[in-house]
């Protein structure tokens, strides 16, 4: 029997990512979007927190188990900017395009480009879980002068994978989760639900 997990994101290629990598546990993801459920505020500092509250709200409203995640790409040159401002580093509304050119503006004639996308996933069994599962991962390269490649999303036109030669735009979507961030925290989490399931 498959169990129900809400995902607490409305990115479609997100959830394409989550369920491909929790099928294997027969686990059902519903995207949150399908229950009617809005996004969550993302009011805190850190990755975590902001993880959680995600979760927390998701899973409130549905009754189900709820995962989420927060993620963002840390740029060394900019003091590890965006950070977790990633998907509204130019301001409302969110639009990758403008989140690349400001990125792009602001490393304008900058030397070092090494950067990294770090996730936080976090899996509540229902809305005031104790003790939610939490995992994380960091995926590292360099950021390049012009967008590359048209999969994937956010960044990853610009995000350069040295050992690669490719960005994350251009890798295909099998081994861009074997290699990501989300893909690592993911790895991480289904360790954990090994141990501690659902």
């Amino acid at each position: 029997m498959s169990k129900r997990l809400v995902l607490a994101s409305n990115n479609a290629k997100k959830a394409a990512e989550m369920t491909a990598l929790l099928a294997p546990l027969g686990i059902e993801v519903v995207p949150q979007a399908a229950l009617g459920i809005p996004e969550a505020e993302e009011p805190h500092n850190t990755f975590i927190e902001n993880a959680l509250a995600k979760a927390r709200h998701a899973s409130a409203l549905s009754g189900l188990p709820a995962v989420a995640d927060d993620s963002g790409l840390c740029v060394t040159a900019l003091g590890n900017a965006p950070g977790v401002q990633s998907a509204r580093y130019a301001g409302e509304p969110k639009s990758d395009a403008r989140n690349n050119a400001l990125l792009l503006q602001r490393l304008e004639g900058v030397t070092d480009r090494r950067a990294y996308f770090y996730s936080v996933v976090v899996l509540v069994r229902h809305a005031e879980d104790p003790r939610p599962l939490i995992a994380d991962g960091e995926w590292h390269g360099e950021i390049l002068d012009a967008p590359r490649g048209d999969a994937g999303f956010g960044y990853d036109p610009l995000f350069y994978v040295p050992e690669m030669n490719q960005t994350a735009a251009e890798l295909e979507a099998k081994l861009k989760n074997t290699l990501s961030h989300r893909g690592a925290a993911m790895r991480h989490l289904l360790a954990r639900l090994e141990t501690d399931p659902l």
